[in-house]
């Protein structure tokens, strides 16, 4: 019964469903990509190049008679595997490193660990990002790097926020009555109470690492041909936009759709998940 109710909560949330809707289809189109695409992406066609859309080519062709839904398709399978890594990396370091500030409450651990944060946060991912590729090259695997290095102060300090009010609720005394040591409590006690907290955030940054993916990409540091990238499909469009003007628009909107389905659910599972929110609709 709470899995019904639940369920149904959901699907009257409208923001849920135009979000999850959004996201589900750029995932359906991201995993077909593996199996097929109208036309392959690493073929050259010069002589059907910069065709509008049309019945053959239902997003059009590139300057390179590349067909564009294709790219498109397989774009949205680099985005979403280079923000989808990205955020578990942060989620993987930035949680732990939470915690134990948490945990360590106003001591050396969490002095060191916030101060380490503020100084991840005084270099922006692009910055992370050349960082990198001047050392190692550009590759999409640097740019998960990059985005994911950026993301783990973002995960720690909303878990260590989040963690330290629990500290001091009668539960955790209780369960430190019982014997239990500060990593078991964090574990068993702290992170099931801040999942839901971190699940929202999860869902907020994996649309600003498909940005960063996209940014990363268009200034030459993201995935490298001949694989699709929707940033580089809007770099190579730039030049001509006055006489293909949907080289730039569909690859544009394409991201702006992905971005604003996954911002749409995040809202709605907060709504959703917020005890103080839903407690306040119903």
């Amino acid at each position: 019964m709470e899995r019904t109710s639940a369920i149904v909560t959901a699907l009257r949330s409208r923001n849920f469903v135009i979000g999850g809707a959004l996201s589900l289809i750029f995932v359906f189109l991201a995993l077909l990509s593996f199996i097929w695409t109208p036309y392959d992406v690493t073929t050259l066609d010069i002589a059907h190049k910069l065709q509008r859309p049309n019945l053959s080519h239902w997003f059009g062709t590139d300057h390179f008679g590349r067909d564009i839904f294709s790219m498109i398709m397989v774009g949205a399978r680099t985005s979403i595997a280079v923000a989808l890594l990205a955020v578990g990396m942060g989620m993987g370091l930035g949680i732990p490193l939470g915690l134990a500030a948490a945990a360590s409450q106003g001591r050396w651990l969490d002095e060191f660990i916030m101060r380490g944060n503020d100084l991840i946060f005084a270099f922006p991912s692009l910055v992370i990002a050349i960082l990198i590729t001047a050392v190692f090259g550009a590759s999409a695997v640097n740019a998960i790097v990059a985005i994911g290095i950026f993301n783990i102060p973002v995960f720690a300090r909303v878990t260590r926020g989040a963690a330290l009010s629990l500290w001091s609720r009668e539960f955790i005394l209780a369960a430190r009555v019982a014997g239990k040591n500060t990593a078991r409590i964090s574990l068993e006690h702290i992170l099931p109470n801040v999942a839901n907290l971190l699940i929202v955030q999860g869902t907020i940054q994996f649309s600003l690492g498909i940005l960063a993916e996209a940014g990363l990409s268009y200034v030459g540091l993201g995935a490298q041909p001949p694989t699709p990238s929707w940033g580089r499909m809007l770099a190579d469009a730039q030049t001509m936009v006055s006489f293909a003007p949907h080289l730039a628009l569909i690859p544009g909107m394409a991201i702006i759709l992905t971005v604003l389905g996954l911002n749409l659910m995040g809202d709605g599972l907060r709504d959703l998940l917020d005890p103080r929110i839903r407690n306040a609709r119903s």
